[in-house]
């Protein structure tokens, strides 16, 4: 499955997601191809726990958990939770989403 495909669902289906999605791993195998990490931000992630925030993730991708992905490594935060762990590398779609503030 094409990373941007799986980033499409996420943020179809989680109000207000910012998605990027990665193959953490490169296999000689092309049946292993199907692993992935993603990291999601989105304020429907607030006041649910990291199970549920990620639940949330699985049921977004729907019956492509059972047939196009093999592994899905997620990491999951809230707009300000981002803003005070994550690691930068979504500030910029996350600034045009609205989601973090405009820097000067």
């Amino acid at each position: 499955m094409e990373l941007d495909a799986i980033e499409d669902l996420i943020e179809a289906e989680i109000p207000d997601a910012v998605a990027s999605v990665t193959r953490p791993r490169v296999h000689n195998d092309e049946d292993e191809d199907d692993h992935y990490a993603a990291t999601i931000v989105s304020p429907a992630f607030e006041g649910l726990s990291l199970v549920d925030q990620h639940q949330r993730v699985y049921d977004a991708l729907g019956e492509h958990m059972t047939t196009d992905i093999h592994a899905m490594e997620l990491q999951t935060y809230t707009p300000s939770a981002y803003a005070e762990h994550g690691d930068g590398s979504l500030d910029a779609d996350l600034r045009e989403a609205g989601l973090l503030p405009v820097e000067e």
